[in-house]
């Protein structure tokens, strides 16, 4: 239930993020936005840049199963300083996601879990609130920040471009005509 929950929806998330950094690096060099100016941008003085929302968004799809019993995961320390960077944060989080064993996050979902943040807070929870009221919304917060970033350099990104693995379940005779 927990795995099922967790790993495919960040499997889906950062693939379609790994997707919207080649539509951005594409863009951007059709359009003179350099790379690094990319890397840097932020949505506010007091956000941070892109390079940190992309590493948090695979931190946030790391830290769940690893608070949850899996093991081996990679370690994200820096934020990546060019595109080639960011996809291997991808790419290496997608490979780890891949070897989570489901029995060990599922094994009860009401235990107990901790977890402390920077400023001295600690909270404890069962593994199920955790999953529903931490984990996925701090996965989904790096996620759409990253993303809207991106629109806001000027890439030409959409709905599809965030959830277009939801195509998958399209109805045959359902999509709108252009």
């Amino acid at each position: 239930m927990l795995y099922d929950m967790i790993v495919p929806a960040y499997k889906n998330g950062l693939g379609a993020l790994s997707a919207q950094l080649d539509k951005a690096l594409a863009t951007g060099a059709e359009n003179g936005v350099g790379e690094m100016q990319l890397i840097v941008a932020r949505l506010a003085p007091d956000m941070f840049p892109l390079a940190s929302q992309v590493r948090f968004s695979c931190l946030q799809a790391i830290q769940p199963p690893t608070r949850l019993g899996a093991i081996g995961a990679p370690t994200l320390t820096d934020d990546a300083t060019d595109f080639a960077g960011l996809q291997a944060q991808i790419a290496a989080t997608l490979t780890w996601l891949d070897t989570v064993d489901a029995a060990t996050l599922d094994a009860d979902p009401d235990r107990a879990v901790s977890f402390d943040l920077p400023n001295g807070m600690v909270f404890d929870m069962t593994a199920r609130a955790y999953v529903r009221d931490w984990a996925q919304p701090q996965f989904y917060f790096h996620l759409v920040a990253a993303y809207s970033i991106l629109r806001h350099m000027g890439i030409p990104l959409g709905k599809v471009d965030y959830v277009g693995y939801m195509m998958a379940y399209l109805r045959p005779g359902t999509p709108p005509s252009a």
